[in-house]
């Protein structure tokens, strides 16, 4: 595949070209604010992923310019993509628009095209989960987007209408924000979902799937993978590719799912139409997709099964784990197993009150178990449970109206939002209908809360459209003529 440079440089032209047709970024709108002689930021993003790019561009070409994204981790190892996502490609159809925002040159097709050519892009069937990094780390140069790298945000108080922003890393000292967007990614508000038989068992032996794993340390080791998603798939063909003695995959699911229901019925309807359901569709929705659950994509699950020391255990509950001198011995319900190392495949959780960074805040956010869920409908799952319960905009809500009114100033644009406002501000897909849907909810917001400031504006603006000099008074004349 022969790459060109200058197909890129013609396609950054046309992006150029475009967007002043469409005379973005808009001129910047928002009043300024200070706080005690600090200048405040009107939205900060947590977040440099794919999600916060998108939420950063958004609010940009719309005129909101005082916004900074932070992001813990070094420039172009943002998200998942070259860090804990152990796939060989993406499981989205190429052809997918991802956080293009509506720009035909912003897509990864017009990238990859401009570079490769037209030929090449017929040819390619998923696109390289390497490559997609390629691509974002353009789009946020090419759109000059205000991402500062290696920087965390530690603590977050409400402090005066504001919030105050504790940082570390590259920046260090307190920053205050307007508004505030968690674009967290699959960690959401909670962080790793852990099974309780894992409590107390040495981390030496153990990983979560989205740790950061030698797999060059497990070589010739006997090794347990806990699940049979798309994790589960990729970290145990990751430990098999890099010469583990055997790898068996715990599932407790009597068979495989095969169907992937949600990819079946994806839809601009879906897109724009699930967040404006009752409660009891969406419940419905989320509900049933768990139950039937997301079936690992084909390829992955047979980079898996073409290595012959890879063994698949069905019906396989794990009843509890025992630590031993030299490795795990899982008790489960088809008997005891041996392990030198155990990785679990198992998600990610909701409950944000183990997140150290939210604690000033995590008290009083709603979730949909304050209320929200009812009996009739469904399954009471736990995750589900968790998940908070969003305004409109993704903004958060009180579990309790006025104790904590700046919830309504910060926004869960990650993938704990899904149960509110469906598969938009996570997946690949829909990421350009969840920013556009986040920004408006900000800008409308912000607007709204300055709105002295724009009215004096109104009344302050004195340029003349008319100099005085394209007409002439007649009224003399027709006094005159009345007069006669």
């Amino acid at each position: 595949m022969t790459h060109t440079a200058d197909g890129l440089v013609a396609l950054e032209a046309q992006l150029r070209q475009d967007l002043e047709y469409l005379e973005l970024p808009a001129k910047s709108w928002v009043p300024e604010h200070q706080y005690k002689g600090v200048p405040v930021r009107d939205v900060v993003v947590i977040g440099a992923g794919m999600c916060g790019l998108a939420a950063v561009a958004k609010l940009q070409l719309s005129g909101v310019s005082n916004v900074v994204a932070y992001d813990a981790a070094p420039a172009g190892l943002e998200g998942p993509w070259v860090t804990f996502a152990r796939m060989e490609t993406l499981r989205s159809p190429k052809s997918l628009h991802g956080p293009a925002l509506g720009l035909p040159q912003l897509t990864f097709r017009a990238w990859f095209t401009a570079q490769w050519g037209s030929d090449a892009w017929q040819a390619l069937d998923k696109i390289a989960k390497d490559q997609w990094m390629d691509y974002l780390v353009w789009y946020r140069k090419v759109l000059n987007l205000p991402v500062q790298n290696n920087v965390r945000v530690t603590r977050v108080t409400p402090v005066d209408g504001l919030l105050a922003l504790e940082l570390s890393g590259a920046q260090s000292g307190v920053v205050y924000a307007r508004r505030l967007v968690l674009a967290t990614g699959r960690s959401g508000l909670g962080g790793f979902a852990v099974p309780d038989f894992l409590s107390g068992i040495d981390r030496k032996f153990w990983a979560h799937s989205a740790d950061e794993i030698d797999f060059d340390a497990l070589q010739g080791k006997r090794i347990a993978i806990l699940g049979a998603g798309a994790s589960a798939m990729d970290n145990a063909a990751t430990a098999l590719e890099n010469g583990a003695a055997a790898v068996d995959l715990i599932i407790r699911r009597k068979a495989m799912p095969r169907i992937n229901k949600m990819t079946g019925i994806g839809s601009q309807g879906v897109v724009h139409g699930m967040h404006l359901l009752a409660d009891d569709w969406k419940w419905k929705f989320v509900d049933y997709t768990a139950s039937t659950q997301t079936p690992p994509p084909r390829s992955s699950t047979l980079r898996v099964s073409r290595h012959e020391n890879a063994r698949f255990f069905l019906d396989c509950g794990v009843n509890s784990v025992k630590q031993q001198e030299n490795g795990l011995q899982l008790n489960t319900t088809q008997g005891a197993l041996y392990y030198d190392y155990l990785i679990a495949a198992t998600g990610f959780t909701n409950n944000f009150h183990g997140r150290p960074e939210f604690a000033a805040i995590a008290p009083y956010i709603r979730s949909w178990a304050d209320g929200r869920y009812n009996s009739e409908m469904g399954n009471a799952r736990q995750s589900m449970l968790e998940a908070p319960d969003l305004g409109p905009s993704f903004e958060f809500r009180e579990r309790t109206p006025g104790e904590c009114p700046l919830l309504a100033h910060i926004y869960c644009f990650n993938d704990a939002a899904m149960l509110t406002h469906g598969k938009v501000s996570g997946d690949i897909p829909a990421v350009s209908a969840g920013a556009d849907r986040l920004a408006r909810g900000i800008i409308a917001s912000l607007f709204a809360e300055d709105v002295e400031q724009h009215y004096a504006s109104l009344q302050a603006f004195d340029i003349p459209e008319l100099q005085g000099d394209e007409w002439v008074d007649s009224t003399p004349l027709l006094k005159q003529e009345n007069a006669l």
